[in-house]
């Protein structure tokens, strides 16, 4: 029984990771608009998270992360804030674009997993799908404002504004959408996958608690 869960397990992280490698090298993943983009790419990240837990929902994130910031160097398309980024430091760009991906999905598996123990299975997709794009963009935007908020590009974008009135003004519509379509998307398809593939820790009973 063990050895059929770890198999679906697997499965399931690898069609995971081949959905975001889809999205992020075609116009599935994101949709442009200025120098930000709306993405879609945390749904399948959110989908592994509430599938696989926290090291599913981590190794997920790792891929958007490292594809997001190949496009900073022109693979798989091209990030116009991303190349600006490269071209002032490829260290720190690397850590602004992987990281915040990263710690999104490991986090999510933990937010799934809190809720879960609270609520029915549909709500508990719905919020982890929330928060993938919310995390997203608030780990996003704190690297970019930590990591580069000192050089001529941000400040230039900042244009003497309040940091958190730019931040708010900078994301505006495409995190609103980014939040509805997730919560959507992933209740949907989280909702029935996690019936079948959920880690051994994550079984619960049908009153919503955790079965020992």
């Amino acid at each position: 029984m063990k050895t059929k869960v770890k198999t679906t397990q697997i499965t399931t992280l690898g069609l995971m990771m081949a959905i975001l490698l889809l999205m992020a090298y075609t116009p599935l993943g994101y949709l442009n608009i200025g120098p930000l983009a709306i993405t879609f790419n945390v749904i399948p990240v959110a989908i592994s998270a509430i599938a696989l837990g926290p090291a599913g929902g981590a190794a997920a994130g790792s891929i958007f992360g490292l594809t997001s910031f190949l496009q900073c160097v022109g693979i798989g398309g091209q990030s116009l804030m991303g190349v600006a980024l490269f071209n002032i430091n490829p260290v720190l760009a690397f850590i602004q674009r992987f990281v915040p991906r990263l710690l999104d999905g490991l986090l999510l598996g933990y937010i799934f997993r809190g809720m879960r123990k609270r609520t029915n299975t549909y709500i508990s997709c719905a919020v982890t799908g929330f928060f993938s794009a919310f995390l997203n963009t608030a780990f996003f935007m704190a690297a970019l404002v930590l990591l580069f908020g000192n050089t001529e590009y941000i400040r230039e974008m900042i244009g003497g504004r309040n940091i958190i009135v730019f931040i708010c003004t900078f994301v505006g519509i495409n995190a609103v959408c980014e939040m509805i379509v997730s919560t959507v998307v992933t209740a949907a398809v989280g909702t029935p996958l996690s019936r079948y593939v959920c880690p051994p820790e994550q079984t619960y009973t049908r009153s919503g608690r955790h079965a020992e």
